[in-house]
């Protein structure tokens, strides 16, 4: 956040949390408005990696990785408390402006908690109902038996063309620069040799078996097909299941060291290790033409909720890859989170939307991304207003917010359904296959 642009527009109270410094709003903020609603878009809270140690994740190296408490890929049990821990926070917050009073039974329709179809996600949204709403007996929606993807939130391609493709790969190649997918991988020679390092990867069992010692920066293949996720083959793929599962035992295992299995790392190696995977998200879920796509069913739910009469609160969650495509589809400039090693969507963060009634007669809106600093989810720190996550203001490309950081809630409007209807111009040509 640029503190100087800020702080000409809106007087800043700041409170020192973990070392980083939050920004509040003005004191005279719910005198101009009213809060209306909140849409809330759930990345689910901590879980255990998706593979376990007998898998390739296994294989990478010589040491045991944390015991988790839960099955592969399932929320873990710090993973509830973390996420009862922001649903409290929630409820102080709601309270605190009005949305609702203490202890608050929703009426039919006020409220809509939706989870996509995983176990990891299903209970990420019945812990965070449970703190923000303790004697409501919230029922989670979902639409499948676990573990099934639902298609609102499967970040797949639903719509695939020759003429698709080209322009897809232009946009993913050009965030390696003139070097194209080579570029990529380039940039991340530094964080490669943390992971060898960490991995321990020439002791490891592939490094016997298959002589695999390093990761590659001259394989990274992408791959864009309907009904499948946007995926990619090589050592970015495979140094992200490391990565993924490294930032996991980091905020399970409370020994730094033991979590690093053995390495005393800085602060800035465990970004580095993080930085995989925020560089694999990016790659296959924020080129505009893929975050369009793969995010269409996803703005559609969310769009549909915004105008939903009579709606006070929504909960919708899914994952990471579903914050990133939204965040793009939707134009927000680009952002770097403080006080987390991951930069981007943070375990168990959420975007969130507002919805005001200005005292002015207008509508107003306002996007933060809201989520626990990795202190908070190593020592597991009690939410309360005083003691508050990390709430970072986005900012909408080609958007000018008020002095107060809101957007007219029209403009808002204008751009959910701007991205909606830059799925019906995706480039087509007679190969072009969509979706049943």
């Amino acid at each position: 956040m640029n503190f100087k642009k800020v702080a000409a527009a809106v007087c800043l109270s700041l409170v020192t949390l973990s070392g980083a410094v939050q920004a509040e709003r003005p004191a005279d903020f719910q005198d101009k408005y009213n809060l209306e609603e909140m849409v809330v878009l759930s990345r689910h809270n901590i879980r255990s990696p998706l593979s376990g140690n007998g898998s390739a994740l296994g294989n990478l190296t010589p040491h045991e990785w944390f015991k988790w408490t839960s099955g592969p890929s399932e929320l873990s049990l710090r993973g509830g408390q973390l996420e009862t821990m922001m649903g409290q926070y929630f409820r102080q917050w709601l309270v605190r402006d009005g949305l609702m009073t203490e202890n608050y039974l929703p009426k039919e329709g006020e409220m809509r908690f939706y989870a996509n179809s995983m176990q990891r996600t299903i209970a990420t949204a019945q812990y965070f109902s449970s703190g923000m709403l303790p004697v409501a007996n919230v029922t989670i929606e979902h639409k499948f038996a676990p573990s099934k993807m639902d298609p609102v939130f499967n970040p797949q391609l639903t719509f695939v063309s020759d003429a698709f493709r080209h322009q897809a790969m232009e946009e993913i190649s050009a965030m390696g620069g003139q070097k194209g997918l080579q570029g990529i991988n380039d940039k991340m020679e530094k964080e490669y040799r943390v992971l060898e390092k960490t991995l321990d990867l020439k002791d490891s069992p592939m490094a016997k078996k298959d002589g695999f010692t390093k990761f590659r920066n001259d394989d990274l293949q992408i791959l864009l097909e309907v009904n499948k996720e946007p995926a990619m083959k090589g050592s970015l793929k495979l140094a992200n299941s490391a990565s993924d599962a490294f930032i996991l035992q980091y905020y399970e295992e409370q020994d730094k060291t033991k979590a690093g299995f053995g390495h005393k790392l800085t602060q800035q190696e465990w970004e580095q290790i993080a930085r995989v995977k925020d560089v694999y998200g990016d790659v296959l879920f924020t080129a505009p033409s893929v975050a369009v796509n793969v995010a269409h069913p996803l703005l559609e739910e969310m769009n549909k909720e915004l105008k939903t009469e009579g709606r006070k609160f929504t909960f919708l969650c899914g994952h990471d890859s579903n914050i990133a495509s939204v965040l793009a589809a939707l134009e927000v400039e680009e952002y770097e989170l403080r006080g987390s090693i991951e930069k981007k969507t943070p375990i168990g963060s959420k975007l969130v939307i507002e919805k005001f009634a200005g005292k002015d007669g207008k509508e107003y809106a306002a996007f933060s991304l809201v989520y626990q600093t990795t202190d908070q989810l190593r020592d597991r720190t009690a939410l309360t207003l005083n003691t508050p996550p990390e709430v970072f203001q986005l900012k909408l490309k080609g958007l000018k917010a008020n002095a107060d950081g809101l957007y007219l809630f029209k403009d808002v409007q204008q751009r959910f359904q701007q991205a909606i209807d830059a799925y019906d111009k995706l480039p087509a040509d007679n190969k072009a296959v969509k979706a049943a």
